[in-house]
C-alpha cells in the first residue's frame, strides 16, 4: 500500500494568493496593493472581512496603513483597515498585559473612535462593526447592553448571516469576557436556528465548544479548578450539535468550494467531529479543504499538525 504523503498546508491567508501578495507589500513598506486587493473586493462580504481582518494583524506592527491614510486620507477602504488595525493592536496590548490586567483606556477609546469613522467613510461595509464590536470586550466592565444593541443592529442590517460578527457578539458574552458559558451558548443556539440553510452560522455551537474549552484550562492552570472535561465532546449534547451543523451548513450548502473566509469554520466543525467520535462526518470535512488547515482550534488540544495526521492515519484518509 502507498504511504499516506499528506502535509497539512496551514497557509496564514488559508489560500487567498491575493492577499498573500498585499500581505508582502506590507513587509517590504508598500500600501498600494493593500488598496487594490481592496477595491478588488467591494462588497463581498465574506472576504473582505476576511482580508481586512488578516491585513489588520499584518498592518498592526507597521506603518502601512498609517503611510495610506497619509496620501489618501478619505479613502474609505483606508479607514476601514485603519480601524482594523487599531483593534489589532489593543488586543495585542492586552495580550502582551495579560489576562485580568487592563490596559490603556486612551488606545480602546482610539480604537473605537476609528470604527465609528470608517463606518461613517463607508456606510455599506459591516466590516467596521465587526471591529467594533470586538474592540468593546477590552473595556473593563464592557459596554452598555443599549450601546451593544445598536452596535449589533448596525452589523446586522448590513451582513444578518455574518459569522465573524456573530462570533465576536459570542467572545464579548463568554465567561472569559462579560458573560458566562450559558448565555455564550444561548446566543450561538438562537443565531444556528435562524440561519438559512447552506449558512455556516450553525457552527457558532462549535466555536463555544471550544471557549468552554479554554476558559477550563485556564482555570485549571491557575490552579482554580481541576480540568474535568473527559467527556467535553462526546456526550449527547456536542454530538447532536455536531450533526446539526453538518445538516444545515455543509448539506445545505451549494458551492462545493471551499472560500478562504471558510477555512477556519470548517476546522472548527472538522475538529468537533474527530473529538465527538462521529467518523463519516469528520472523514467528509477534513476531505473538503485538501490540504489547506488553520492552526486553531487544533493547537487547543495539542499539536496541531499531528493531530491532523493521527485522525487521518485513523480514518483512512490518503493525500
Amino acid at each position: 500500500m502507498a504511504r499516506d504523503s499528506f502535509t497539512p498546508d496551514f497557509d496564514p491567508d488559508c489560500g487567498d494568493r491575493a492577499l498573500s501578495s498585499a500581505r508582502h507589500d506590507i513587509v517590504i513598506g508598500r500600501w498600494r496593493g493593500l488598496r487594490e486587493l481592496l477595491y478588488a473586493t467591494g462588497p463581498q462580504w465574506l472576504a473582505r472581512g476576511h482580508r481586512v481582518r488578516l491585513l489588520a494583524q499584518a498592518c498592526a506592527s507597521s506603518s502601512s496603513v498609517e503611510s495610506w491614510l497619509a496620501a489618501e486620507p478619505h479613502r474609505g477602504d483606508a479607514l476601514v483597515l485603519r480601524a482594523a488595525t487599531e483593534t489589532a493592536r489593543a488586543f495585542n496590548l492586552a495580550i502582551a498585559a495579560g489576562r485580568g490586567v487592563p490596559i490603556d483606556q486612551h488606545r480602546v477609546d482610539g480604537a473605537v473612535l476609528a470604527c465609528l469613522q470608517a463606518a461613517e467613510a463607508y456606510p455599506e461595509d459591516p466590516t467596521p462593526w465587526v471591529s467594533l464590536i470586538s474592540v468593546a470586550r477590552l473595556y473593563p466592565a464592557g459596554v452598555r447592553r443599549q450601546e451593544l444593541g445598536r452596535w449589533w443592529d448596525e452589523l446586522h442590517s448590513r451582513d444578518p448571516y455574518s459569522v465573524e460578527g456573530h462570533l465576536q457578539v459570542l467572545h464579548y458574552y463568554s465567561a472569559r469576557w462579560h458573560g458566562s458559558h450559558g448565555f455564550m451558548y444561548d446566543f450561538a443556539r438562537d443565531a444556528a436556528g435562524v440561519a438559512p440553510a447552506g449558512s455556516a452560522l450553525p457552527v457558532l455551537v462549535q466555536y463555544a465548544r471550544v471557549e468552554e474549552y479554554r476558559y477550563a484550562q485556564d482555570e485549571a492552570r491557575e490552579g482554580r479548578t481541576s480540568l474535568g472535561l473527559g467527556q467535553h465532546w462526546r456526550h449527547d449534547g456536542p454530538v447532536s450539535d455536531v450533526r446539526r451543523t453538518w445538516e444545515r451548513w455543509i448539506m445545505g450548502r451549494t458551492e462545493s468550494e471551499v472560500a478562504p473566509g471558510e477555512l477556519r469554520d470548517l476546522n472548527y466543525l472538522a475538529h468537533a467531529a474527530c473529538y465527538a467520535g462521529l467518523q463519516d462526518i469528520a472523514a467528509a470535512v477534513l476531505r473538503m479543504p485538501g490540504r489547506l488547515a488553520t492552526r486553531t482550534p487544533w493547537s487547543y488540544t495539542g499539536d496541531p499538525e499531528k493531530q491532523l495526521l493521527k485522525w487521518r492515519k485513523e480514518f483512512r484518509l490518503r493525500a
